[in-house]
């Protein structure tokens, strides 16, 4: 058959909330039969410039992934969970892995684990790569998705879970907590504590930022933040302990009489706090100390670390419910859950 002869609209079928978009979907958008949008897709070489140009353009409007899986096993739930995090080094993040692991082993589901970095670049192509698998569910860390992502992940039907974070418009189902109280509850918390010179050492990606913009807000309403804007060093994702050593050097440096340094991380105040034992400084005599995330070394420090806890483990057991309730045809009850947040106050403070 001619190219020309199947070049016709695909007849309109209307889509159900929540089902995956089809091949048959993007033909129409495309203005061409399904078969010649499967061509364009397949064997490229096998269509026209202008009708590969069209079919190209519909995918890139709908975010539609090809079913690797399509055929026979497309019908079969393939019991496979995929769940993304910025990194594995990042130990904060590995109380919710094991958490989902164990929650949907225990139900007869499998965990594949991908790293999406910080950067974001990485982060597009691995999602790609995981839709075209048609996985039961797909467990994100944080809510800051590309428009071609987030596209993506709507037109594929597979039931998504944002985790670590908080947001009114999330691409289906959250569990997390919102950075920005976060970080104005710990502003507050110094104030209490009669802290009046604080500073920040916040690693550079777009959580840990958000939260240190709100410490930062609130210190200067509170009138914590020195004489000038708030003193803090940003340093690369994911953060280290070296990277808290030299923050607080370059702190000192910059404002000498700061009180109190709040961490985007525990091993940030790791660092801070090694800096200041090695420089005679008082913790938390003369500098306080707050880290975030609560690692199993942070009591066992001396002093033991002041830090937020969030309980990642809560975390990865209502992500993973969430999916399985989804994946079975379960109604989620409660799309969108808070799991909070507590400051743990200890020796640093």
């Amino acid at each position: 058959m001619a190219e020309h002869d199947i070049d016709r609209p695909a007849p309109k079928r209307r889509r159900s909330k929540g089902s995956s978009l089809t091949l048959r979907d993007v033909a129409r958008l495309a203005n061409v039969a399904p078969i010649t949008a499967s061509r364009a897709l397949n064997t490229p070489e096998a269509v026209s410039e202008a009708i590969l140009a069209r079919v190209k353009d519909a995918v890139e409007r709908t975010g539609y992934v090809p079913n690797l899986l399509a055929g026979g096993l497309a019908s079969r739930r393939s019991r496979l969970v995929a769940a993304v995090v910025p990194t594995i080094t990042g130990s904060v993040f590995l109380e919710t892995v094991q958490a989902l692991t164990d929650t949907l082993a225990a139900h007869g589901y499998q965990m594949m684990l991908g790293q999406a970095g910080y950067a974001g670049t990485r982060a597009d192509a691995l999602l790609e790569a995981i839709i075209a698998r048609r996985p039961d569910g797909v467990i994100l860390t944080g809510i800051m998705h590309s428009p071609l992502a987030r596209r993506r992940l709507v037109a594929s039907g597979i039931p998504v879970v944002e985790t670590w974070d908080l947001t009114p418009n999330p691409v289906d189902m959250l569990v997390g907590f919102s950075h920005e109280q976060l970080g104005a509850a710990v502003a507050h918390f110094l104030h209490r504590r009669a802290r009046r010179h604080v500073a920040a050492i916040t690693a550079g990606d777009e959580r840990a930022i958000r939260r240190h913009g709100a410490f930062a807000a609130a210190a200067a309403s509170l009138g914590i933040a020195g004489p000038g804007a708030l003193a803090q060093q940003v340093v690369p994702a994911p953060s280290t302990v070296e990277s808290g050593r030299a923050g607080l050097r370059a702190l000192l440096a910059q404002a000498p009489a700061i009180d109190a340094i709040f961490c985007s991380s525990d091993l940030v105040a790791l660092g801070v706090l090694i800096e200041a034992q090695a420089q005679g400084i008082a913790v938390p005599g003369q500098l306080a100390i707050v880290g975030m995330g609560d690692l199993a070394l942070s009591r066992d420090l001396h002093p033991a670390l002041t830090t937020v806890r969030v309980d990642g483990t809560l975390i990865g057991a209502t992500a993973a419910r969430y999916i399985m309730q989804r994946a079975e045809g379960r109604a989620v009850a409660q799309p969108v859950c808070d799991v909070g947040f507590t400051i743990v106050e200890r020796g640093t403070t």
